[in-house]
């Protein structure tokens, strides 16, 4: 786990001002043992609980992407309206649950062989993950 020393040096290399609001959202993004998924909103939510006052949302805003910036977070779009983020920074696969809005990690093993035959002229891929959308099967519901 983090100290808040730690929690103010990440705060500093980004640019920002270690500030009792932007330490929580600190403590909440880095402060566990599990990857966390989160959007703005939600975290914001989450924040102003804990807390037990509101937190600007543009603080969460500019804290968050501030922390993707320098490469402590990671976006995952999914679709052009709505933007996940996560912690866990290294490359990996996605399941999104559009029934719960919920975004879950992938084990490795779920995906076998992808195959790129084609690339972008003048560009080399510097990774590939891949977002695999999942709802309910109301077919099998009867």
């Amino acid at each position: 786990m983090l100290k808040n020393s730690e929690f103010i040096d990440k705060l500093r290399s980004s640019g920002l001002r270690p500030t009792k609001q932007r330490l929580k959202i600190c403590e909440v993004l880095f402060n566990r043992d599990k990857t966390f998924h989160f959007t703005i909103n939600d975290l914001a939510k989450n924040i102003s609980e804990q807390l037990n006052e509101k937190i600007s949302l543009a603080t969460v805003y500019n804290t968050v992407h501030a922390f993707k910036n320098k490469g402590y977070l990671k976006e995952i779009s999914i679709n052009s309206d709505k933007s996940y983020f996560d912690t866990n920074i290294t490359n990996h696969h996605h399941f999104f649950d559009e029934d719960s809005n919920e975004l879950i990690d992938c084990d490795e093993d779920v995906i076998e062989n992808l195959n790129i035959k084609k690339n972008i002229t003048g560009k080399k891929i510097n990774s590939v993950e891949v977002l695999i959308k999942v709802a309910s099967d109301n077919q099998n519901q009867n």
